[in-house]
């Protein structure tokens, strides 16, 4: 299932759960959440056509995207990975609001999620049938699925930070910091799929 694969949400969900705990790391799980439902709204209105379509669009979006994924890249690679479960008002960043948009804005500005819904959701609509209620459902679904997904990241995030310690923090906030830097050098060569 490709939405298992790790990537920058799921390894978002994994880094907050190690640094904050898996109920602080839930509200980075709702924003990735809120763009999926971004993506299937865009998706139900021909954003996911338009993406495949337009050239500039995909680009705009693609760079917004890159430059936001390597910036949280560098963040978490100079991060001292402070264990914060205890206190969150330690760190401002790990304020609900701020997990909860940093996910929502890695997720929206990823034009490959607009292509990979655009192109998986039409399949499972039904010709003939009221297209609402089936994009309902198969959103619904779909948050679900991906909610399961990065629920199971955070929590091993947060059981293997209790186990490698402090240091052990440090290191996963670094390699998920260099494995979105790996995704904007790979996002920043992708080109949009021509049918």
């Amino acid at each position: 299932m490709a939405i298992a694969i790790p990537g920058p949400t799921v390894l978002l969900a994994l880094a907050n759960g190690s640094r904050y705990g898996v109920r602080r790391a839930t509200f980075g799980m709702l924003g990735a959440v809120a763009s999926d439902i971004v993506l299937v709204v865009a998706v139900g209105v021909g954003l996911g056509a338009l993406l495949m379509a337009s050239e500039t669009a995909f680009t705009v979006i693609k760079w917004v995207g890159v430059a936001y994924l390597a910036f949280l890249g560098v963040r978490m690679i100079l991060s001292r990975g402070a264990l914060l479960h205890d206190d969150p008002a330690a760190d401002p960043r790990g304020a609900r609001g701020a997990i909860f948009t940093k996910s929502f804005l890695v997720a929206v500005t990823n034009p490959k999620g607009y292509l990979f819904v655009g192109a998986l959701l039409p399949q499972f609509i039904v010709p003939g049938s009221p297209a609402l209620p089936q994009y309902i459902v198969i959103g619904i679904v779909f948050c679900a699925l991906d909610f399961a997904i990065m629920f199971a990241y955070a929590l091993l995030g947060s059981q293997a930070v209790r186990l490698l310690k402090r240091r052990g923090a440090v290191w996963i906030e670094r390699v998920c910091g260099g494995i979105l830097l790996a995704l904007a050098a790979w996002l920043a060569g992708a080109r949009r799929a021509v049918a």
